[in-house]
């Protein structure tokens, strides 16, 4: 029969030597924490002012007018890029102390969240250039049709908008290593449908206005202001031409035509002392 007494006193042996093994550790590990959460806060501090003095905030601001971004609140580049550094620095830090207390398991998981900040900053850097090219493209295409005055500026905006913005998000999702197939075919399918719906419907919508701004282009070396001109029994002086529509002035009150009438009605030009009939 084994002895109990020796059982006990060989098992409490083996634990106090492995404790005595693995204080220095801990204790190691420990000291590597602190350090590394003093320098990752010091650092962190240090690079936030050199930014904030190098006017680094000012590409946060200009992220700030975008819609999407606004409406989760005031975006501080600064103050993201330095708790990056510092999330970095610490998970170093920790990284070391796994291996000094030899949990393999640990370390490796950590070495992967090292890995990974990398491809994460360049997919965040990737999503915001893409997010400013998407809002400088929508507000061209709004200045683009409210110089044309064509109807729903804002939503064609919007929708170039959301366009370019799915397509960075997708090539940032790329960058971070995120499988991106099933989105890109969802999206393909969407945009192809409401491009085709669009087109159908806002072409039958805005012939009208398509077409005046086709006879501005066909007519507007043929007329001229202060000619006297009638169309359709309105007689009139032309008082200004735009990219629609035609102004007479007859008598006390003023004509809108749109300019489309001049390619489909017959036009008298009177001159000082006769009229020139003319069928555009």
């Amino acid at each position: 029969m084994p002895n109990i007494q020796d059982i006990l006193i060989d098992t409490f042996r083996k634990l106090l030597e492995q404790l005595t093994g693995f204080v220095p550790k801990l204790l190691g590990a420990t000291i590597l924490l602190i350090v590394g959460s003093i320098v990752s806060k010091l650092v962190s501090r240090i690079l936030k002012t050199a930014l904030e003095k190098s006017g680094f905030d000012r590409l946060g601001d200009k992220l700030n007018k975008i819609d999407v971004i606004s409406r989760f609140g005031e975006l501080k580049l600064s103050l993201i890029v330095s708790k990056v550094l510092q999330y970095f620095i610490m998970l170093v830090f920790i990284t070391a102390s796994t291996e000094t207390l030899g949990m393999q398991v640990l370390t490796d998981m950590v070495a992967s969240l090292v890995n990974l900040i990398p491809k994460l900053i360049a997919s965040a850097i990737l999503l915001f250039a893409g997010l400013m090219i998407a809002d400088t493209l929508k507000n061209t295409v709004i200045n683009l049709c409210n110089s044309f005055k064509i109807d729903s500026a804002k939503l064609l905006g919007n929708i170039v908008f959301f366009f370019f913005f799915v397509i960075a998000l997708i090539a940032s999702l790329k960058q971070a290593g995120i499988e991106t197939s099933l989105l890109e075919s969802s999206f393909n399918l969407i945009i192809g449908g409401v491009v085709l719906a669009f087109a159908i419907g806002y072409g039958f919508a805005s012939r009208d206005v398509l077409t005046n701004i086709l006879s501005n282009f066909y007519s507007k070396n043929k007329f001229k202001e202060g000619q006297v001109i009638e169309v359709n029994g309105v007689k009139g002086t032309i008082v200004s031409f735009d990219t629609t529509s035609l102004t007479l002035q007859t008598g006390e009150t003023q004509t809108i035509l749109p300019l489309n009438v001049l390619q489909k009605e017959r036009i008298e030009v009177f001159t000082h002392d006769s009229k020139v009939e003319s069928d555009l």
